[in-house]
């Protein structure tokens, strides 16, 4: 499965010879520089371009086209050279554009050499610029893996070189730019609308859709739908075809800046005649299978939303005139005498019922057809978005990438309970979670005591924790765990015998301190990096991968600066990769008074039990929880994370 990386985003490379296409709405040059541990390039030697196409181990194209090749084979490379950056730029002087704001965005995709697609690239959000910084393989650790960038440069060739070091770096592009121009002529055919290219079709010009919507969670409040759908919180928007500028249809997903149109959706079984279409798995728009899935989840969602709003608003209606008749009865003189007041309140109460029939019936005639497509869609679902007793965990291989989205549960209304939607959020996470220990309110919670349903949300914790690195591949994601008093070692028990955990669990006032302080150094040198534009600059140690910290039994033994250093890793974290799973009763920090309400606020409130407090603004539901729960004595979450260990000692060799 192909990554689709964002911008700044990284992917580990097999072990082989690479190819990198390049499709774009206009001819481009390609160039490649070489560079060392230090990124730095070592002179006009070190670059390929269409004037001097290759080098060991990298090839270009000799010419500038709308479609372009660069062949690496890492392992070819010259040991000195522990980076290649992947340039694109802008010829000029041949009445093309000049800019890459006046053209369709880049796209390149990274693939072996049996053709398998490894990750992808749409470099969008370009303006003025000429010459652009693509993408960048780079070795770590003995392994290669690439990195999206974007970045570009309004000066050209010229400033992009200057910026890399090089000296006399006008006269070089200068000198490119003629090269290039002599053959261009010949060489290049303008691209036609629709032209394909690793079977793939390029769109012209079409406008990128946007998330519009209601709010969502992430930017409002923490008691709403946490989204799965296209926007990344909140009830979805439509994943289907926008309208766009000129009246273009936009088969984009709405969350991702693309623009190129999906694969189309499988088709669908056609249907016996006066009857609904037989619903198919993967039916939506999307790239692939995984993200056709999760947009058919959040359609399912917007479906259930929808229908159960209408029927309520027709119910509502209903007992609304039922009122309003049997006012117009009471007021009457004429109904107060013999049988005519009665016979006007059973036309009124028949007309309701006739009202709420019809209104029950159409919404079971929806449910049915939900339902359908529910018993299709979730026996179809990767790991990633399966309950745990879906046999798909037995056939589980930890993943070469990170996939769209994870389910952190289920989710129904009171009309029809035994309709669960998946509950999908977003990777990587936006914000942590709070699995809630204390008593919310609901029936299930006030029914357990407190050890119980303590013991509960830590199995929770450790639930969305296990899920977590069996979505990452090997190396990408570490967990690590703050348990003051202990009181969570059974719970995490299929954490630390599977050897999951780089480091044991921390105890007492030290280990806590010990782990936050380790964190917040790892957040704050991240940021200086990314602000600083200096990444490659991180200490050799440090661990880049995604971080999550959970927290049991906050806030035992935290003192008020572990305190403050966990709310700036809730603020500050998620946006360098460093997450948090907290497992607390917000009654026992309420020592603590209103300083810590923001921290509660950032973090997505789940439960160990069902509960419905979560809160739909879209349509005014509110929707019930259920909780990833793993079978009873099933083994299931134990094996995956053994495999995940296994995996990650691999890696380490």
């Amino acid at each position: 499965m192909t990554a689709e990386l964002v911008r700044g985003q990284n992917h580990p490379l097999p072990h082989t010879r690479l190819e990198i296409r390049v499709t774009a709405g206009a001819p481009v040059m390609p160039c490649a520089t070489l560079a060392d541990a230090q990124g730095t390039v070592g002179g006009a030697e070190w670059i390929v371009h269409p004037g001097s196409p290759s080098l060991p181990g990298i090839e270009v194209s000799r010419q500038a086209a709308a479609a372009l090749r660069f062949h690496v084979d890492p392992d070819a490379l010259p040991p000195r050279v522990h980076l290649v950056r992947v340039l694109l730029a802008l010829p000029e002087g041949i009445g093309g554009p000049d800019r890459f704001g006046a053209t369709a965005a880049p796209f390149a995709a990274v693939t072996s050499t049996e053709g398998a697609e490894v990750a992808s690239f749409t470099l969008t959000g370009l303006d003025s610029e000429t010459a652009v910084v693509a993408l960048e393989l780079y070795r770590r650790q003995g392994a290669w893996k690439v990195r999206a960038v974007g970045q570009g440069y309004a000066g050209g060739l010229a400033e992009l070189f200057g910026d890399q070091g090089l000296p006399q770096a006008r006269a070089f592009a200068a000198g490119i730019q003629e090269a290039v121009a002599r053959h261009l002529a010949s060489a290049v055919q303008t691209p036609l609308p629709g032209a394909t290219d690793g079977g793939r079709r390029r769109s012209e010009g079409l406008p990128l859709a946007s998330a519009a919507g209601p709010a969502t969670p992430s930017q409002s409040t923490p008691g709403t739908v946490p989204s799965a759908g296209p926007p990344a919180s909140g009830p979805p928007s439509s994943a289907g075809p926008q309208s766009g500028a000129g009246g273009a249809v936009n088969y984009t997903h709405p969350g991702r800046r693309t623009s190129t149109p999906p694969t189309p959706p499988p088709a669908a079984v056609p249907a016996q005649p006066g009857r609904p279409p037989r619903p198919v798995a993967g039916d939506a728009t999307g790239w692939s299978m995984d993200e056709r899935l999760y947009n058919q989840v959040w359609g399912m969602f917007e479906d259930l939303a929808r229908t159960t709003a209408a029927y309520r608003s027709a119910m509502d209606f209903a007992e609304s005139r039922l009122d309003q008749e049997l006012d117009r009865v009471l007021s009457d003189p004429r109904h107060r005498i013999g049988g005519a007041g009665d016979a006007a309140r059973e036309a009124a109460r028949a007309k309701h019922d006739q009202l709420a029939g019809q209104a029950r019936e159409v919404l079971d005639r929806d449910l049915a057809q939900l339902v359908a497509e529910s018993e299709v869609v979730e026996p179809a679902l990767p790991p990633a978005y399966a309950r745990w007793d879906n046999p798909v965990w037995h056939a589980y291989r930890v993943p070469m990438e990170i996939p769209m989205a994870l389910r952190l549960g289920d989710v129904h209304l009171p009309e029809r309970p035994d309709l669960r939607i998946p509950m999908l959020v977003r990777l990587p996470l936006e914000r942590g979670l709070w699995v809630d220990s204390g008593r919310s309110g609901s029936e299930a919670a006030l029914m357990m005591d407190d050890a119980q349903l303590r013991g509960l949300a830590m199995d929770t914790a450790v639930a969305h924790a296990a899920r977590l690195l069996a979505a990452y591949p090997p190396g990408e994601f570490t967990v690590h765990v703050i348990d003051p008093a202990g009181s969570g070692a059974r719970s995490l028990a299929p954490l630390t015998s599977s050897g999951v955990l780089d480091r044991p669990p921390a105890a007492g006032a030290g280990g806590v301190a010990t782990v936050l302080a380790t964190l917040t150094q790892r957040v704050d040198l991240v940021q200086m990096a990314v602000r600083g534009g200096a990444a490659e600059s991180l200490p050799p140690g440090l661990d880049t991968a995604e971080q999550l910290l959970i927290v049991n039994d906050f806030p035992h033994g935290f003192d008020d600066r572990a305190v403050t250093q966990l709310r700036y890793l809730a603020d500050e974290g998620p946006a360098v990769g460093v997450h948090l799973l907290m497992v607390a009763d917000r009654e026992d920090a309420s020592g603590y008074g209103p300083v810590l309400d923001p921290l509660w606020r950032t973090l997505l409130r789940v439960t160990p039990v069902p509960d419905d407090h979560l809160a739909d603004p879209w349509v005014g539901h509110a929707w019930t929880y259920e909780p990833p729960a793993v079978p009873p004595g099933s083994r299931v979450l134990l094996q995956v994370l053994e495999q995940v260990a296994s995996a990650r000692r691999a890696w380490r060799r």
